[in-house]
């Protein structure tokens, strides 16, 4: 075999390694696009059947002001499947939400957004879902444990609230 035509051979081999490397690159970049759109939809969904008032964290912390009221702060990603879950078997449920009506304003902080770095940066976050109890001066009082039974994630709300005098 002479040297020329073993390029020869090289070429073809080359090109057909070129070839699928771009269609696994391609293939992956088209499937992670694809979940993530996915993700996003099931998990505006998921907010959007809770029929709380989202609102960001400064908005939220005005109307606790006027209204002197906590400020239950979320920090979620919208493609987080745990945060999902919390939307729908939590935030979703009357009791919940009537505790919150009365002593809470609700802000929902998305973690890959310009307000979730400072709020992760501020609070020294790390993780979502993560649930703080604010003061109108967006002074933390407390994390909240994350529980999936509405009953005990209203308690816990009640205990807050109870504990905090305005």
């Amino acid at each position: 075999m002479s040297i020329r035509s073993s390029k020869q051979t090289q070429r073809p081999l080359l090109k057909k390694v070129g070839i699928g490397l771009v269609v696994v690159v391609v293939l992956s970049v088209a499937g992670y696009w694809g979940n993530k759109t996915v993700q996003s939809y099931l998990g505006q969904s998921a907010i959007a059947s809770t029929g709380l008032e989202v609102m960001s964290l400064t908005d939220a912390l005005e109307v606790a002001k006027s209204t002197q009221k906590l400020v239950l702060a979320d920090m979620s990603a919208i493609w987080c499947p745990t945060c999902r879950r919390l939307d729908k078997e939590v935030f979703s449920s009357e009791i919940v939400k009537a505790e919150m009506q009365q002593n809470y304003i609700f802000a929902r902080i998305e973690y890959e957004t310009p307000e979730g770095l400072s709020f992760r940066d501020t609070y020294d976050v790390e993780g979502f879902p993560t649930l703080l109890v604010l003061d109108d001066n967006a002074n933390k009082l407390v994390q909240l444990p994350l529980v999936f039974e509405p009953q005990e994630f209203t308690n816990n709300l009640q205990k807050v609230s109870k504990a905090v005098s305005y």
